[in-house]
């Protein structure tokens, strides 16, 4: 039966493959280089802002590099403040849209972060990734040409897997779909590269678009809470619909924005909501006139940490009013590992516990939310999950650019072949 289904599936896969190869290419060629965005960002916004190793030297109190940070801004409260177990890194406030770096021994603002160059690339390829560098009035159209990439790439991916399987298991068959081959001519090569690539990229890009997909369509997203039991929350709220779409590291749920707090943003993709921000013409007395929040700002360090000793990343986000909840995201991970982070919230005013939510204590359909998220970027399995994603991405490229030689070629084949057809009827 499989024999019989070969053909129908080939020219299915052929034609989806033309469909939509263009705009593959182009998500798998942005989501590679948008593989290491976290980690290449963060470097460029604060490498010369980096200390000397300090262990051991007191630390200032997180009340004073807020004030220090709104005292440098001149107007406006911090939303935002990101503190790192790393003793040579600076700590980021973001007051307003600006986000400030502070050393945070001795409270000096450094300034703004000084990688916006490679912000402005990375904007200009997730702009490509997410919606084809739409306009923004065009940017539905965009995302809606994504997302349908990514569903006819979901089935490309799947209907390679059974057309590259030989119809002999012979290690010969095999072994010519696994290992690129030399003194091939081009038509050759391309077939011969287009079942390698495919070969060692069929796992990672399944998981990768299928949770492109999740996070292009809401259907898919309540497919997905429904399989874990329980009813998709409404559109917007808490894991709800996906941020982007696009095969591959796309960094898909990664706002554009200065510095980490761009990054804090999207560590807390996945977490509550907090309260909105405030805005620059409110709220603009500095710690020492707010003497409750700034006792309660430095409890939730103090507790934050106790939560969990192995702390790597602390991200608070600030409450626009004294009666507000501050919460903290502890993060024991580098930022894109969701089951290695829970969320504190506090009382503003007294700086008392009011819950703790671990990520195994989230419900079935939130915590696969979150994996499908980072999965899709690899962040689920750290650096080297993202190494493999980039890859397979870059895979992704080359079997598009492969399979559309491919069609073409046969294109011209056929053209030639009915031409020919035509001279000897006409002969």
């Amino acid at each position: 039966m499989l024999k019989s289904l070969r053909p129908v599936l080939f020219w299915c896969h052929l034609a989806c493959g033309v469909t939509a190869g263009v705009v593959i290419f182009i998500m798998c060629v942005t989501g590679t280089a948008l593989m290491y965005q976290r980690e290449m960002q963060l470097w460029a916004d604060t490498h010369t802002f980096r200390t000397a190793d300090l262990t051991g030297t007191p630390e200032a109190s997180a009340s004073a590099i807020v004030a220090a940070a709104e005292a440098s801004a001149g107007r406006g409260s911090a939303t935002s403040l990101v503190l790192r177990a790393d003793p040579t890194m600076p700590a980021a406030v973001t007051v307003g849209s600006t986000t400030l770096y502070v050393n945070p021994h001795t409270t000096t603002v450094y300034g703004e972060g000084t990688g916006d160059r490679l912000r402005a690339f990375f904007t200009t390829m997730t702009s490509w990734h997410r919606y084809m560098a739409a306009s923004l009035e065009d940017r539905a159209t965009g995302r809606m040409v994504t997302g349908a990439a990514n569903v006819i790439f979901l089935f490309i991916v799947m209907s390679g897997i059974v057309l590259w399987w030989p119809r002999s298991l012979r290690w010969g068959a095999i072994r010519n779909g696994m290992w690129f081959r030399h003194g091939l001519t081009p038509k050759a090569r391309d077939f011969n590269w287009h079942h390698v690539f495919g070969f060692w990229s069929a796992v990672p890009l399944l998981v990768i678009v299928s949770a492109g997909v999740v996070m292009s369509y809401p259907w898919a997203n309540g497919m997905l809470y429904r399989a874990m039991g329980e009813e998709p929350p409404a559109q917007g709220a808490r894991g709800g619909a996906g941020r982007g779409a696009g095969p591959a590291t796309g960094r898909a749920g990664r706002d554009a924005g200065p510095g980490v707090g761009r990054e804090a943003r999207a560590a807390r993709a996945e977490e509550p909501r907090g309260v909105a921000s405030r805005g620059d013409d409110r709220n603009q007395l500095d710690a020492a006139a707010r003497p409750g929040a700034s006792i309660a700002l430095d409890a939730a360090v103090a507790r934050a940490k106790a939560v969990d000793p192995d702390w790597r990343i602390l991200t608070f986000r600030l409450p626009e009013s004294p009666r507000g909840a501050l919460t903290v995201t502890v993060d024991r991970g580098d930022g894109g590992e969701p089951q290695r982070r829970g969320t504190l919230t506090l009382d503003a005013a007294t700086g008392t516990v009011a819950s703790w939510e671990a990520f195994s204590s989230q419900t079935p359909g939130r915590r696969a939310r979150s994996f499908v998220r980072f999965a899709h970027t690899g962040e689920v399995a750290g650096f080297i999950g993202q190494t493999i994603a980039g890859i397979a991405s870059a895979g992704g490229a080359f079997l598009a650019y492969t399979g559309i030689a491919l069609a073409t070629r046969r294109l011209f084949a056929w053209r030639r072949t009915r031409r020919r057809r035509v001279e000897s009827a006409a002969a």
